[in-house]
């Protein structure tokens, strides 16, 4: 098919245009909630308002419009692609979200494949998984996490299974405690005994440079609203075989090359358009990509230096506040993103959150963040740690990004320390 290009939009001379990587937010309030959706990057704003006068279907369309809309959703896809270091025979599949992306690999996996797992993940990488799935213990450190990896994979390989495949789930950050796990270290791991690894990368790709070619890794999954683009969509990048020779995740227009006219007689499309079925979100791969352009284009080292001082300056002053336990699964110095759980002690969680937003509008999120076994066992270290019988059954999070300031922080840090 040839694509005729229509002409952009006039740009802006660099010194007058808007700094892509602001962020949109309400004057007043204070949003220390990343870690569930991150706020609107303004390079997504922008590529949503710049399509949306060309909003067209993607395709299947000869007009300028379609044309127009398949070139920015194919370049979406490149983009995004780019920006994880997918290699070229790796699938760039759009999905609603990393829940979503680990379900469709869920369904993907060939038969009699065993999953192998921590206890410490989100839900997302936790139930989608088959019966028969290896669950290991939360580790008490990476190095830890690596030793348990490669006894268990060891393990299988001694068990009477030759042949059937093993894929390894790993989060790449905790949405619980913002730690980092060691990627390239378990990637190693696996490829040495011959298993799969998909590295959810929902918390950390927001704050870190991710690579699959670099870390050696099979799958990636993350989630657009997490990456200051909440428009719906995620992705699933990773190796062609499994997904190209697995059912369609959904069935219907797009995913078939051919369908004859008894609908049995149906030859699916192999690549993305095969787990694609349907009208894709056309705004929501936009918007992503245009946040993983900026992202490519910014100084993500200083980012990181930037977020890591207020990260130490959120946690510094929680360890000073008596009252508050901090909660963690390394040690305290562990490598992480700019997230932190904690507990009031006597104070019951999600009364505190209502108190920060309704008195202080300071947005924090209270719960077991789902990721219930964790979070539970986390707590219960956390009692015996502080030696306090009085912590609540839920926690606090404070996660922060883009936009997070250090008058932020302190604003936090004063409510709780003042708490009625």
């Amino acid at each position: 098919m040839t694509v005729t290009l229509v002409p952009s939009l006039p740009t802006l001379p660099a010194s007058t245009r808007p700094d892509p990587l602001g962020v949109l937010g309400v004057p007043g309030e204070i949003n220390l909630d990343h870690a569930a959706s991150a706020p609107c990057a303004r390079a997504a704003a922008d590529a949503v308002a710049e399509l949306l006068p060309w909003y067209a279907s993607v395709h299947r369309g000869a007009g300028a419009l379609s044309q127009r809309c398949t070139l920015a959703y194919e370049r979406a896809r490149q983009t995004v692609g780019d920006f994880v270091g997918a290699r070229p025979e790796d699938h760039v599949i759009f999905t609603r979200n990393t829940t979503d992306a680990i379900n469709l690999l869920a369904r993907a996996l060939p038969a009699g494949t065993t999953v192998v797992t921590f206890g410490g993940e989100h839900h997302a990488n936790l139930l989608p998984w088959p019966r028969g799935s290896v669950r290991l213990p939360v580790p008490a450190s990476p190095a830890g996490a690596v030793r348990a990896l490669d006894a268990a994979l060891g393990e299988l390989a001694r068990d009477a299974r030759p042949g059937l495949p093993v894929l390894v789930a790993v989060t790449g950050a905790s949405n619980v405690t913002g730690e980092r796990w060691p990627v390239a270290e378990l990637a190693r791991v696996a490829r040495r005994n011959g298993a799969r690894i998909l590295v959810d990368a929902a918390q950390l790709a927001p704050h870190a440079p991710v690579d699959l070619a670099r870390l050696d890794v099979d799958y990636l999954a993350l989630s657009g609203h997490k990456l200051y683009a909440p428009f719906g969509a995620g992705v699933l990048v990773g190796r062609g075989d499994w997904l190209d020779e697995a059912p369609p995740y959904l069935s219907g227009g797009g995913a078939t090359s051919h369908v004859g006219a008894a609908t049995h007689e149906v030859r699916w499309a192999t690549g993305p358009a095969r787990h694609e079925a349907g009208t894709p979100n056309l705004l929501g791969a936009v918007a992503l990509a245009a946040v993983c352009a900026a992202l490519a284009d910014a100084d993500r080292g200083a980012l990181h230096a930037r977020e890591q001082a207020l990260l130490s300056r959120l946690r510094d002053g929680l360890a000073a506040l008596p009252h508050v336990v901090e909660l963690r699964t390394f040690g305290p110095d562990a490598p992480r993103v700019g997230i932190a759980s904690f507990v009031v002690a006597g104070r019951d969680s999600a009364d505190v959150a209502a108190h920060l937003a309704r008195v202080h509008r300071i947005g924090v999120r209270d719960g077991l963040f789902c990721a219930h076994p964790l979070a539970r066992r986390l707590l219960v270290e956390a009692a015996a740690r502080s030696g306090r019988d009085d912590l609540p059954p839920t926690a606090l999070r404070a996660s922060l990004g883009l936009g997070t300031t250090e008058a932020d922080v302190d604003a936090l840090l004063t409510a709780l320390a003042t708490l009625p």
